[in-house]
């Protein structure tokens, strides 16, 4: 037993030696496609495509995986520019090591495509700051790397590197990119993630700010940036940020941090629609009937009541009068309560009406869950699961010259795609091929940063909802909270790749319509049903890109 123990001791010793040379064969630095999520405990290379091709316009993402047999401690990332042939540079490029979040929960209804993680812990955080990292020996540490091509980039092929260095280790990886002559238009497809800047969200990104101080709003401009980087360009501001005053039965209303936030977005150049939350809800549970918020009443109120229709029949005009006032009222449309479904629609529709009275030009736009709303709603938001059992109905509502959309949230499960923390990455992508395949031009998730708990981020998202529901790990939020400052995620680099796929697909659609929808059919055979090879995925990309190259 001592002689074994003695070899150990010298193997420890002569590994701490080695590491600290570059080419040690026990610490690697290995390129993987990016749409492949590394477990802690992943040992093993997939196959990846050599040269990462975009149009200019696109992000180029990369991933490498990096491993070593002893501890690695005080990494940091750093990047040399990326160059062609001619000399032309390409130096926006962030780099980050891929924090791994807990899932406690694990999906109830995973489906056929869901990685398991022996750990529970899958990667997401992308931390682009870290100055001192650390990685255990013999665990998996994913590193990713996002380069934003100019829309001016000159077409070829740019190579750069990644350097990774920390005590007693250097290392590099090479990346190139190769910019076609094509250059990728404003992305037209509708994206909203509704997000939280109240006390609750706040105080993760600082603990000491307090609402509507100039530190909350520095919170706002940080949730503004984060949405322009990944195509988002609809915005959801709660009817909670305008004041309401009563004078006996006369009401009054105070719009300035209305206002401020709506401004923020707009100078962020997010602002594409204006989406006005919700003025009601359900009174009980899930098939109780609707009720609206009037202030100072705790509990919802029909809008047959008095109190109600007194209050909604000055606050609705107030409303349409300052957004008009403001330039806004073209882009507006409003929420009128959440999910309506067959169990109460008729309340809904009796709120609608009340509100089309003072507003008759307001689009209606509505997570919904049936079908009884024909001429109440303008813009249907179904559930991916609802909008591929009622299709030929969304169908009809477009040629009745509706909008059409479609949210995941906690639901569908199983085969759809999501942008679960256990699911692959390409069906997070995939999302918009959806979008292209059927048609809708608009894509919701109510989850863009609802953190929970005093820890939220880190801990398992599972929470026990009405009925037996679990939300999902990664349902709640697909950005995470620093210290005054946000990090985005794998998930959503993924979901802001998806949208330049959808709008790469558009712009090929306008050239050769049944190339466009093969290709796309080839990747989405159906509802649940997708080609999950990154190798075709990536060849599709290449088909898309020589056709609208030619």
């Amino acid at each position: 037993m001592k002689h074994f123990l003695s070899l150990v001791a010298a193997f420890a010793a002569t590994v701490s030696l080695v590491v600290s040379c570059s080419n040690d064969k026990s610490v690697s630095l290995t390129r993987v496609d990016p749409l492949e999520k590394l477990l802690p405990e992943t040992t093993w290379s997939y196959p990846y495509s050599e040269v990462e091709e975009v149009a200019a316009g696109e992000h180029a993402t990369f991933q490498f995986a990096l491993r070593s047999a002893v501890n690695l401690e005080g990494l940091s990332l750093s990047f040399e520019a990326l160059t062609d042939d001619a000399g032309n540079k390409i130096e926006s490029v962030t780099t980050g090591f891929v924090d791994y979040i807990h899932v406690g929960r694990t999906t109830p209804d995973p489906g056929r495509d869901a990685i398991k993680s022996l750990s529970g812990m899958y990667p997401d955080r992308i931390v682009d700051d870290a100055k001192d990292w650390e990685v255990p020996g013999g665990k998996t540490q994913p590193i990713w790397v996002s380069v934003a091509v100019p829309k001016d980039a000159a077409p070829g092929v740019y190579t750069g590197k990644v350097l990774v260095k920390g005590k007693g280790v250097k290392l590099s990886g090479e990346i190139a990119v190769k910019v076609y002559p094509v250059v990728l238009e404003e992305p037209t497809l509708w994206v909203t993630n509704w997000f939280n800047a109240a006390e609750s969200s706040l105080k993760h990104f600082n603990p000491d700010a307090e609402l509507y101080s100039e530190e909350h709003w520095d919170y706002v401009r940080a949730l503004a940036k984060i949405m322009k980087e990944s195509y988002q360009n609809t915005i959801l501001v709660s009817v909670g940020l305008i004041e309401s005053k009563a004078d006996g039965d006369k009401w009054s209303f105070d719009f300035t941090n209305f206002d401020k936030e709506i401004e923020i977005f707009q100078e962020a150049g997010v602002l594409k629609k204006l989406e006005v939350g919700h003025i009601g809800g359900r009174v009980g549970l899930w098939n109780s009937p609707f009720g609206v918020n009037v202030p100072g009443v705790a509990e919802k109120l029909p809008i047959e009541d008095p109190v109600a229709k007194n209050y909604y029949s000055q606050f609705i005009p107030a409303l349409v009068s300052h957004l008009k006032e403001k330039g806004w009222y073209s882009i507006y449309c409003q929420h009128i309560a959440d999910e309506p479904a067959n169990d109460n629609y008729e309340s809904y529709v009796a709120i609608a009406k009340f509100f089309k009275q003072y507003a008759p030009e307001a689009p209606i736009i509505e997570a919904c869950h049936s079908h009884n709303l024909a001429d109440i709603v303008d813009i249907w938001v179904p559930q991916l699961n609802f909008y591929a059992d009622g299709y030929s109905f969304y169908q009809e509502r477009q040629a009745a010259g509706d909008e059409v959309w479609f949210y995941t949230c906690l639901a569908p499960q199983g085969n759809y795609a999501n942008r679960f923390l256990e699911q692959p990455l390409l069906k997070t992508r995939l999302l918009h091929w959806m979008n292209f395949r059927f048609g809708a031009t608009g894509y919701l998730h109510w989850g863009l940063n609802q953190w929970r708990g005093d820890d939220p981020a880190y801990e398992s998202t599972g929470i026990n909802l009405e009925g037996g529901n679990i939300l999902p790990g990664g349902d709640s939020w697909i950005i995470y909270p620093g210290d005054k400052k946000l990090y985005g995620s794998i998930r959503l680099e993924a979901m802001r790749d998806g949208i330049a796929d959808y709008t790469l697909l558009q712009m090929l659609a306008r050239k050769d319509e049944a190339l466009a929808k093969e290709i796309c059919r080839q990747n989405v055979y159906g509802w649940t049903t997708y080609d999950m090879s990154t190798l075709h995925f990536r060849k599709s990309r290449h088909d898309i890109l020589e056709a609208l190259s030619n």
